[in-house]
């Protein structure tokens, strides 16, 4: 990881984009704080129409990794958001890290029953995990069998992903995206108590 960060800061390219990105939004800054000075002297009365109004922001720059492992450099200054693809400066392609499924956990021992709270079995084993795992990213995602109703099944796989996650983010990790799917992407028919098991999942997806 720390060779990967020193990548970025020596790349000419990335320097570029990143300051591209902070004058976009210092511009943006600058309009709204004219537009807010306009009205406050339009509305004020003469002695505080003397005052003047000073719009400040921090912008800080960052990277995105969208579904398919591929970088855009983003900032957002709390007025209006940027992005830009990061592209190899030597040959102007994308640059994308590679994806690939690196954990399938049955959440059967994982959370309690029909909960999203974590066993302390489930809870060590994702610590350990993502403490190990070592990838730039990850993506997780939540799954159940057909039981209930989808409303339901949908909320119940997306806290479960949030849970996963927020382990994930308490040993340092960087979760790219969390996402609960239910009974939406099945890898077994939903037709036996083994294959709804099969079904009753969180995956983790590696972006390295």
């Amino acid at each position: 990881m720390q060779g990967y960060v020193r990548q970025i800061r020596n790349n000419k390219g990335d320097a570029r984009v990143i300051n591209a990105l902070i004058r976009g939004l210092t511009g943006t800054f600058g309009v709204v704080a004219a537009l807010v000075v306009g009205a406050f002297v339009a509305t004020a009365t003469p002695a505080a129409a003397q005052q003047q109004v000073v719009v400040t922001g921090v912008v800080q720059p960052g990277l995105w990794v969208d579904p398919d492992g591929c970088l855009h450099w983003v900032a957002d200054g709390g007025i209006e958001g940027y992005m830009e693809g990061r592209v190899n400066p030597e040959n102007g392609m994308p640059v994308c890290l590679d994806v690939n499924p690196c954990a399938v956990a049955n959440t059967d021992t994982m959370f309690h029953t029909d909960s999203a709270r974590l066993t302390s079995s489930g809870r060590t084993f994702l610590q350990q995990f993502f403490g190990q795992a070592g990838a730039y990213a990850y993506a997780i995602y939540g799954h159940t069998d057909s039981r209930a109703s989808d409303e339901y099944n949908m909320r119940l796989s997306d806290r479960r992903a949030s849970a996963v996650a927020n382990v994930a983010r308490s040993v340092g990790a960087r979760v790219a995206r969390e996402i609960g799917y239910g009974e939406r992407r099945p890898v077994a028919p939903n037709d036996s108590a083994a294959n709804m098991q099969r079904n009753r999942r969180v995956e983790v997806v590696c972006y390295r």
